[in-house]
């Protein structure tokens, strides 16, 4: 198998305002889009971000009403500080304070208009290690 791409596909109720909050704030660019869906990329190769509207035909019967929860988009940055002060700044609510794991993973989230959580990650070699 040669995977030559990843992506997550998010089912949301409002496709726009999550297209708006990862462009706007985490430097996607729009690839895609039709009525009820739009694909996500950067250029740097960070997973590819599909939104489906919730009730799209598309999706199967069983999983039309769902929405994306239970489940964290993660990014692992550098200079966590830096792009938390960012986004404080851009408007962004924090809904997960910045802070640091025993096992040296430092991270912060929030949450987008629908109810998508992010993470974002720094990982830091932890004292004594």
């Amino acid at each position: 198998m040669n995977i030559t791409a990843s992506a997550v596909s998010l089912t949301v109720d409002d496709v726009a305002a999550s297209r708006d909050f990862f462009i706007t704030h985490f430097g996607y660019a729009e690839v895609m889009a039709a009525d009820g869906f739009v694909s996500l990329s950067r250029e740097d190769a960070a997973v590819d971000l599909v939104l489906l509207r919730r009730g799209i035909p598309v999706l199967p019967v069983e999983q039309r009403d769902q929405r994306a929860s239970g489940l964290i988009v993660v990014f692992t940055v550098t200079g966590i500080e830096e792009q938390e002060r960012r986004l404080r700044a851009e408007g962004v609510t924090i809904t997960m304070p910045l802070r640091e794991e025993p096992w040296g993973e430092r991270l912060f989230q929030v949450t987008d208009p629908n109810g998508v959580v992010v993470e974002l990650v720094e990982w830091v070699t932890p004292a004594g290690a």
